[in-house]
């Protein structure tokens, strides 16, 4: 790279430049060596369909008219391209080698982008072809978006739509919600909801940003008990602390949340569960301690600083409501219709 004069530009080789279109005598032998010609027409069928022409000049010297010097360091590579099948393609590229502020430069830098998910878009436009895998759709899809790929980028939105899971669900999320994705952000969502438990237990939920923590803790349809998810976030304070260079302790652990502890509804827990964990971690204040205290044990309940709107209707202790304790085999039922209607009521266990 330019910034650094001692690495090796890795289009800079031994091997000789490529022979320019028209540069073949046209009594040179097809078979001659160096000749292009015999390599790139052998095995060319008059039945070839454009697609598989413009296939087999893929990453190969042949005709091609510009480099790309993509990614960092040691794995950096030199990428062979030709210009018009580039703009043909992606406005983005036409805008850069057509455009009124068109480049004429043979090589260009692609510091940002990886090697395996710019060889992934170059594939896609010289043939229609998608090649990425598990390890490399996240680096394809952020290319394909620079450069203004849409259908690529749905294969790769697809591809992760297909492959969605509690395990990867934040993961997931982190990446729809930066490179802006909202249909994937709702399927992991609606995941995360559906497997709340697992999801959280996952590698990936202590690597989610603050703002991905505070949409998920907002949720109403989060399926787990609050004291299980409060643990959960103390987890990811204790990470966030140390990705910040933070002594892990409670008044850290409390910056690094910040706004996001007061989505956490505390009125859920049972006062059991709150006396035994949360008020004795050291997160929240004593003011904000002694609330809560007040708001299990009196009424009028005080008002405090923590929401306590039911996730799922989970509140308190778990009810099981059986209609019917025995049956007979036969339905004979023959009065009026009626009904059974539940209302949700705020209390403290």
């Amino acid at each position: 790279m330019a910034s650094n004069s001692k690495q090796k530009n890795p289009c800079h080789n031994n091997s000789p430049p490529p022979i320019p279109p028209g540069l073949i005598d046209a009594e040179t032998p097809v078979n001659a060596p160096g000749n292009h010609r015999e390599r790139w027409h052998s095995n060319r069928t008059t039945g070839s369909t454009v697609r598989e022409r413009f296939s087999y000049i893929f990453n190969k010297e042949i005709l091609s008219d510009v480099r790309f010097i993509v990614g960092r360091g040691p794995q950096q590579q030199c990428i062979p391209a030709h210009r018009l099948v580039l703009s043909v393609g992606s406005p983005v590229f036409d805008t850069m080698f057509n455009g009124s502020m068109a480049t004429s430069a043979t090589e260009i830098e692609l510091p940002d982008v990886e090697p395996p998910a710019f060889l992934a878009l170059l594939k896609f436009l010289y043939s229609d072809e998608v090649q990425f895998g598990p390890e490399t759709v996240m680096m394809t899809l952020y290319t394909a978006k620079k450069y203004a790929v849409p259908a690529l980028e749905k294969h790769c939105v697809d591809f992760l739509k297909a492959n969605l899971n509690p395990d990867n669900a934040f993961m997931l999320l982190t990446q729809a919600r930066l490179f802006d994705e909202p249909q994937l952000a709702a399927l992991c969502l609606e995941t995360i909801d559906k497997n709340t438990a697992e999801s959280l237990t996952a590698e990936g939920f202590t690597d989610i940003d603050h703002d991905t923590l505070s949409v998920v803790l907002k949720r109403d349809a989060l399926m787990i008990r609050e004291v299980k998810l409060f643990n959960a976030v103390l987890r990811w304070s204790e990470q966030e602390c140390l990705r910040q260079n933070l002594p892990v302790n409670p008044e850290n652990q409390r910056k690094v949340l910040g706004s996001a502890l007061y989505h956490v509804r505390f009125p859920l827990m049972t006062v059991e569960e709150f006396a035994s964990g949360a008020a004795q971690c050291g997160v929240l204040c004593d003011r904000e301690v002694v609330s809560l205290f007040l708001y299990f044990t009196v009424n009028p309940k005080p008002a405090i600083s923590f929401p306590d709107v039911p996730r799922c209707c989970i509140t308190g202790k778990e009810q099981v409501v059986t209609r019917f304790t025995q049956h007979k085999s036969r339905w004979g039922y023959s009065g009026s219709s009626d009904r059974v209607r539940y209302r949700p009521q705020n209390h403290g266990g």
